[in-house]
């Protein structure tokens, strides 16, 4: 009989894509058993404003980070839809061959509520947490009462206090980041000269 594959899968600007964002999807997948991790890169995320970065730049940085590890994918579905991105319309994209983790950090987690259509994602998926630094691991009260047992997972992960906003910040300010970037992102990003307006900051 064949296994279904375990999958997680881990949302966001990536705008740019750092080390705690490949540091939380490795995690993930020693502690759930995942089969591998999807990274879906947003095209435009209703809940934030303008980006730092075009799509096919922010995609191409994803897969120089995930590249040389075969648990890490990288996939474009939000990128080729129109419109505002809503995760809920990703979920219902997905083939229905695997059994999907959402990945998520506590930040996002105290946020869940004000998602769109945030009651259907979870029939799509179970949730994994890993703990933000200041944000504790805590499911909202309203999202508590929605959860079926094992609806919701936390991923053991060590708090990197590293954002992407803060690195836009340094890098039109002219500050080093590489501490917090793999250096083949930090190459094209300097190659493009990305992030030097501190507009888009």
């Amino acid at each position: 009989m064949a296994v279904t594959p375990q999958v997680g899968l881990l949302g966001g600007s990536f705008d740019p894509v750092h080390r705690a964002h490949i540091a939380l999807a490795r995690a993930a997948c020693d502690a759930l058993g995942l089969e591998h991790v999807e990274l879906l890169p947003a095209a435009r995320p209703w809940q934030r404003g303008r980006l730092g970065a075009a799509a096919e730049h922010r995609l191409r940085m994803l897969e120089l980070a995930c590249s040389g590890d075969p648990r890490l994918r990288v996939n474009p579905i939000e990128l080729q839809r129109a419109g505002n991105t809503y995760t809920i319309d990703t979920l219902a994209a997905l083939p229905p061959t695997a059994r999907y983790t959402w990945i998520l950090g506590s930040d996002q987690l105290a946020n869940f509520c004000t998602w769109h259509r945030w009651h259907d994602l979870l029939q799509y998926v179970r949730l994994a947490v890993a703990e933000r630094p200041g944000t504790p691991a805590t499911p909202p009260a309203e999202l508590a009462q929605a959860l079926t047992p094992g609806g919701l997972v936390r991923i053991p992960f060590t708090p990197q206090p590293v954002s992407a906003t803060a690195i836009r910040q340094d890098l039109a300010a002219g500050r080093p980041v590489d501490t917090m970037l793999d250096p083949r992102v930090l190459d094209y990003i300097r190659a493009h000269r990305l992030y030097l307006d501190p507009e888009t900051s």
